[in-house]
């Protein structure tokens, strides 16, 4: 896709694998952004307008983000997580890390192996925290990207004025292609609201602390919502092929425990018929899979607005718990 045109969600981009130099005269929605993130840091503009001259844009960036993992079908995407290396990784991680992530499960009621498998399928237990400058990377989706350029230059914004608060150099804060930062790979708004000092330092650092990376992550879970002792999901079989049309592609139980076994839902787990549930439909290698879940795996889609990236958390945790338990 080198040099070459292409068209997309109803816009052209025209796209290099070459950096580019950010010209801020062609971009007058940098100006908006520099009064806003000016009225929240100590920021001039002409310090940000400097600041941007060192900024360039990574077409590279938009060629990812227009295929991303989460449109593969199930029976792919889970190879990408479901490995015996990435649980046994986890395991050694748990056990690294135990007391922390007690400490979390007893403050904020998340699972040890829910907090582990999310740094796992984010950054690899902290070992791939992403190549690109955050700055670079938010620059080029909030510019370039027109699908979702509202969202990142809001991201931009709460970059700037995160890196003010922090006291940190932003041409110097690496994260992924998104712009998400750390061990647990928050975005910027999502570190400011939800990131939090669980080491004791005085201040949140989810790019060297691994304590505060697990907190934040039980934190975010636990400010989303998440029931502690509540199941997350199960897989389900179905007696009446109709029961196929209530599968859900939405971010919410929508339907309840009862009513889905009404309609022919069978699952292996006694749950009130009033619980709120919803049927998930997932692209099996030999056919449709089934599976019930209910509010908590939807608290894992406010992390990511996949269904096939809950359920990756879902089972990888389940076998760290299964091979941490039994010792091995």
């Amino acid at each position: 896709m080198k040099l070459k045109s292409i068209i997309a969600m109803g816009f052209t981009l025209a796209l290099s694998s070459s950096a580019a130099a950010l010209d801020s005269d062609a971009y007058p929605q940098l100006k908006g952004l520099y009064s806003t993130v000016t009225a929240e840091t100590g920021y001039t503009e002409a310090q940000l307008d400097k600041l941007f001259e060192s900024v360039d844009l990574q077409p590279r960036i938009i060629e990812i983000m227009n295929r991303p993992a989460e449109s593969l079908p199930w029976h792919k995407y889970r190879k990408l997580f479901l490995t015996d290396k990435n649980i046994a990784n986890g395991v050694t991680f748990w056990r690294e890390h135990e007391d922390i992530l007690k400490r979390a499960e007893e403050q904020f009621g998340i699972p040890p192996e829910i907090i582990v498998a999310t740094i796992g399928v984010e950054t690899r237990y902290g070992t791939n925290t992403g190549g690109y400058k955050v700055i670079e990377a938010l620059s080029t989706l909030g510019l370039d990207y027109p699908r979702r350029s509202k969202f990142f230059m809001k991201e931009l914004q709460h970059f700037l004025v995160l890196s003010h608060e922090h006291q940190l150099d932003p041409l110097s804060v690496n994260g992924s292609y998104a712009g998400a930062i750390g061990y647990p790979q928050f975005m910027p708004s999502s570190y400011r609201a939800y990131a939090i000092d669980f080491d004791g330092s005085g201040q949140s650092d989810l790019n060297n602390s691994m304590a505060d990376s697990i907190g934040s992550v039980a934190n975010y879970y636990s400010r989303h919502r998440w029931k502690s002792g509540q199941p997350i999901g199960v897989a389900a079989q179905l007696e009446k092929t109709d029961a196929a049309k209530l599968a859900t592609r939405g971010l919410k139980a929508n339907q309840t425990v009862g009513g889905l076994k009404k309609a022919g839902v069978v699952i292996a787990m006694d749950a009130a018929a009033e619980t709120p549930a919803a049927l998930l439909k997932l692209d099996g290698e030999s056919g449709p899979e089934y599976r019930l879940v209910f509010d908590n795996f939807f608290v894992i889609t406010r992390y990511n607005t996949s269904q096939l990236y809950a359920m990756a958390i879902q089972l990888l945790s389940e076998g760290i718990r299964k091979q941490y338990l039994a010792g091995e």
